[in-house]
Parts: C-alpha cells; structure tokens; sequence
C-alpha cells in the first residue's frame, strides 16, 4: 500500500504559477504509476495528468497540456504537478493518486490509492 499527502496549493492570480507536490509513503513508490485528478464544485473528478513508474512518460488532458507539467522523483518518493499560465476554471481540489500497475491510466476508477486533496484558487 501506499499513502499520499499532497501540499502547494493556494490561491493566484490568472496568468501566476503553482508547484503541487503529492509525497509518498513506503518504500515502493517507484512501483506506481501516477496521476493528478481535479474535482471543481458541482463537477465530476476529471483527469489532469498521468507519469509512469520510471517517469519516462507522461499523459495530459487537453485542457491543461503544454500548461501543466507532471513529474516526479522516484528518490524523494515524490510526484510533481508544476502549474503555470493558470486561468479561473484551474480553480478545483486537486488530489494525486496511484495505481500499482505500469502504464498511464486517465480514468479514477483506474486508481487504488488517493490523497486528501490540495485546494487551487485562481482568480480573474
């Protein structure tokens, strides 16, 4: 099993810049494969970005792509989700999660394991 906590969020202004960042427990981290999801009030969770194990590869929503950046470092049992040129409708409770198998995977009900979220506000 692996326990995720998240941390970065905050609230910026349109155009501004945040860093998430979704710290691991457990010493098999480099075993998941990884994703940010974000859920804005009154919406479904809805997929941001998904890395692989090794880091290698990476998938992104069409909303966010060439926006946002997912990363992660498999030594500080840590995955990144880097956030720039944000705009209103970013704003949303983001959350991390894993899922123990190889690949990229888009859909929640891919993932085992989740965070307790991290709270993005952009204003206009």
């Amino acid at each position: 099993q692996v326990q995720l906590v998240e941390s970065g969020g905050g609230s910026v202004q349109a155009g501004g810049s945040l860093r998430l960042s979704c710290a691991a427990s457990g010493r098999t981290f480099s075993s998941y494969s990884m994703g940010w999801f974000r859920q804005a009030p009154g919406k479904e969770r809805e997929f941001v970005a998904t890395i692989n194990r090794s880091g290698a590869i990476t998938y992104y929503a069409d909303s966010v792509k060439g926006r946002f950046t997912i990363s992660r470092d498999n030594a500080k049992n840590t995955v990144y989700l880097q956030m720039n040129s944000l705009k209103p409708e970013d704003t949303a409770l983001y959350y991390c999660a894993g899922v123990g198998s190889p690949g990229l995977w888009t859909r929640k009900n891919d993932y085992a394991y989740w965070g307790q979220g991290t709270q993005v506000t952009v204003s206009s």
